[in-house]
C-alpha cells in the first residue's frame, strides 16, 4: 500500500482528477482544463498537439474534434492515445493512457449546441488539418455555412468526441530538490484501480 495523503488522498483516480482540475479553475489563469494529447501515426512517429479536456466521467475523459483531421485518423488507427494535463500554477500534473472510442451521440449533439454559434459555424467550415489557400478562403467559407445553416445548425457528421478511457493514470507534484511525488494507479484486468508510489 502506498503512503498516499494530502492532495493524492482517495480512492477513485477519476475524482482525485476532477478535484484538481477543480483547483486548477482557480488558480490556472487560461484554459485550466488544457491537455497536451499524444497520438501516433501509421509509421509509428508521435504526434502532440493541445486540446480541451470537456468531461472527465466516471472511468473516462472525452475531448472533441474534427473526425477528418490528423488527430481523429491516429485516434482511430490505433484505437489508443495518451495526454499530459500540466498546471503551472499549482506545480502539478496528470498523465493518462488509455483505450479510445468516439463519443458521437445524444452526449456529442448535446456538447456542440452548448458552444457558441460561432464555434458551431467554425465546425463547418474548417477542413481541418488539411491544406488552406489562406485566412481569407477560411472567412468565405465560414460565410457560406453561415448562410446554408443559420442560427441554429446541426452537428456535422464529420465532428463529435472521444472518450479515452485509461489503463493508466499519474499523478504528479512538485517537490523541493526536484524530489517530487509522483503516484501511478493501474487499472487490473477485473477493472479494480491500485496506486504505487514512483521514484521521482
Amino acid at each position: 500500500m502506498s503512503d498516499r495523503s494530502g492532495i493524492f488522498a482517495g480512492d477513485d483516480p477519476f475524482a482525485l482528477a476532477r478535484a484538481w482540475l477543480a483547483e486548477a479553475e482557480v488558480s490556472e489563469p487560461n484554459d485550466p482544463n488544457a491537455i497536451a494529447l499524444a497520438t501516433v501515426d501509421a509509421d509509428g512517429l508521435p504526434n502532440a498537439r493541445m486540446v480541451l479536456l470537456k468531461e472527465i466521467e466516471a472511468d473516462a475523459f472525452v475531448f472533441y474534434t474534427n473526425y477528418n483531421s490528423t488527430k481523429a485518423a491516429e485516434i482511430d488507427r490505433a484505437g489508443k492515445a495518451a495526454f499530459v494535463m500540466h498546471w503551472k500554477s499549482l506545480r502539478r500534473q496528470i498523465r493518462v493512457r488509455g483505450v479510445t472510442e468516439r463519443e458521437e451521440g445524444p452526449q456529442a449533439d448535446e456538447y456542440y449546441h452548448s458552444r457558441s454559434l460561432k464555434s458551431r459555424l467554425g465546425a463547418w467550415a474548417s477542413a481541418q488539418s488539411q491544406p488552406l489557400e489562406s485566412r481569407t478562403a477560411l472567412m468565405a467559407e465560414v460565410a457560406r455555412v453561415t448562410a446554408r445553416h443559420g442560427a441554429n445548425p446541426a452537428r456535422p457528421p464529420f465532428w463529435g468526441g472521444f472518450r479515452l478511457r485509461p489503463v493508466e493514470i499519474e499523478f504528479w507534484a512538485d517537490g523541493a530538490f526536484r524530489l517530487h511525488d509522483r503516484f501511478r494507479w493501474q487499472k487490473s484486468v477485473d477493472g479494480d484501480w491500485s496506486a504505487e508510489r514512483l521514484s521521482p
